[in-house]
């Protein structure tokens, strides 16, 4: 019974810490039809780099508002012109903490929604690959992201979910994480360039930071 009531406690405990959306908030994500996708907005635009590069705050996840952003995000994440293989809602002009990933990993490759998503744990070991951003035009470079993370997230139902993912699917996830973070890729550029990297052989894209021990 002691345990029934630990996790009643910390279920109201998590949903109550995460705010509700703004009334500008609101506006935004109701200003078009919930059949229709959002802009996702770019840092050629002073204002909305300012968003992009501010740190977004964690959303009650039973808010009667989520649904239609999550459907309006998946609108603009899977357009069949502008889409890509995720997205966070800073990208719509929302700084809150919520994401789409398409799930390379899983069968069909479904695009899944996560809410209040974070890192617990990234392995030593990297992989090197090529990134681009919607909200970048026109740029892509060769990032180092952790092969392997372990993600702590909710879903819709304010469940909370921890998750081992490995390799490109993990590297989304930190692409996207990192936007709710007010990181964006070519941070992580300028970043890699004072790191040393070491390749763990010349046949993969894996890598390092620090060289292993010799026996």
């Amino acid at each position: 019974m002691k345990k029934i009531y630990l996790l009643l406690f910390t279920f109201v405990s998590m949903t109550s810490m995460a705010q509700h959306f703004t009334k500008e908030e609101k506006a935004r994500i109701h200003s078009g039809d919930r059949k229709q996708k959002m802009k996702v907005i770019q840092i050629t635009e002073p204002s909305e780099l300012n968003i992009l590069q501010s740190v977004s705050k964690d959303i009650n996840p039973i808010d009667k508002d989520l649904t239609a952003l999550l459907e309006r995000m998946y609108l603009a994440v899977t357009d069949p012109e502008d889409g890509g293989v995720g997205i966070a809602a800073p990208q719509v002009g929302i700084n809150r903490n919520v994401i789409w990933v398409q799930r390379f990993d899983k069968s069909g490759e479904p695009f899944e929604a996560y809410i209040n998503p974070v890192i617990i744990w990234r392995s030593k070991l990297l992989r090197k690959g090529n990134e681009g951003c919607l909200s970048i035009p026109d740029r892509s470079g060769d990032v180092f992201r952790n092969y392997t993370i372990r993600l702590s997230y909710q879903d819709i139902k304010g469940v909370k979910h921890e998750e081992i993912i490995e390799g490109f699917t993990a590297v989304i996830f930190q692409h996207e994480t990192d936007h709710l973070n007010g990181i964006l890729f070519t941070d992580r550029l300028e970043e890699q360039t004072k790191n040393t990297y070491h390749s763990i052989n010349n046949e993969t894209s894996l890598y390092l930071e620090d060289r292993l021990k010799r026996q």
